[in-house]
């Protein structure tokens, strides 16, 4: 069943990859979503050929990476909690949801104590969602200089989550809004900003044609998620 979802997205981004006529080698990465799931799960997606797992848990995440082969690739994906950031940043190559500048701060001061150079993505909140976090666009506009003086932070690119909408061509626009304002960064500071964070399990396909070069797949991969975080039992073991 996992190899049939698995092959089914790979085939739906590389029809979105034609539909846009984009090269193969912009073919965007797939990041597994694994919150909630077990470590067994993982080894399936690994013996499927995926490396690259995304946590939003920071605890959950700390418990299961230890359980995984060391070839394995993790960025964070939710909400980081500043009194959270000391114990991710050793765990993540990439930390997707960067929603402010005190929040940037925070990660650039700490990554100094650490002797570490974190890869992050800033999340823009298009839609100025109450119940989203994320820089509005002109926010992020006006403080770019300012993120961009923090030595320890690499900053790749943005991510962004759309409303949820029954039907994916209404996440369209706000693909389109966070790959223009990316392009607008680019132009005002020089930098390259080469990835964009976009698309999740009902819209990626979308995603994909307005330029996505990350591409967040849980669901449609894993099956429905439990709604509680993952716990590892008193004796967990993958041996059995």
């Amino acid at each position: 069943m996992f190899h049939q979802r698995l092959t089914q997205i790979k085939e739906t981004i590389q029809a979105s990859m034609q539909r846009a006529s984009r090269p193969a080698a912009e073919t965007p990465e797939l990041v597994a979503v694994s919150k909630t799931h077990p470590p067994e799960a993982l080894l399936e997606a690994l013996d499927n050929g995926l490396l690259l797992f995304g946590e939003s848990r920071v605890q959950e995440a700390k418990a299961k990476i230890p359980l995984l082969p060391a070839r394995c690739r993790w960025h964070f994906i939710g909400h980081l909690q500043k009194n959270k950031i000391r114990q991710a940043l050793p765990l993540f190559e990439m930390f997707h949801g960067v929603d402010s500048l005190q929040t940037a701060q925070e990660i650039d001061r700490i990554a100094s104590e650490l002797s570490l150079f974190p890869r992050v993505l800033l999340e823009v909140n298009l839609a100025s969602e109450s119940s989203k976090f994320g820089f509005p666009s002109e926010s992020l506009l006006r403080e770019v200089d300012s993120l961009l003086q923090l030595p320890r932070l690499q900053i790749e690119g943005l991510m962004t989550i759309p409303p949820p909408a029954p039907d994916p061509e209404n996440s369209r626009r706000y693909f389109c809004r966070l790959r223009d304002l990316r392009d607008k960064l680019k132009s005002a500071s020089g930098i390259p900003l080469p990835a964009l964070s976009m698309g999740m399990s009902n819209d990626y396909a979308v995603a994909v044609e307005e330029g996505s070069t990350l591409v967040r797949i849980g669901s449609a991969l894993f099956g429905s998620r439990a709604g509680t975080a993952w716990k590892p039992a008193a004796a967990d073991s993958l041996d059995g």
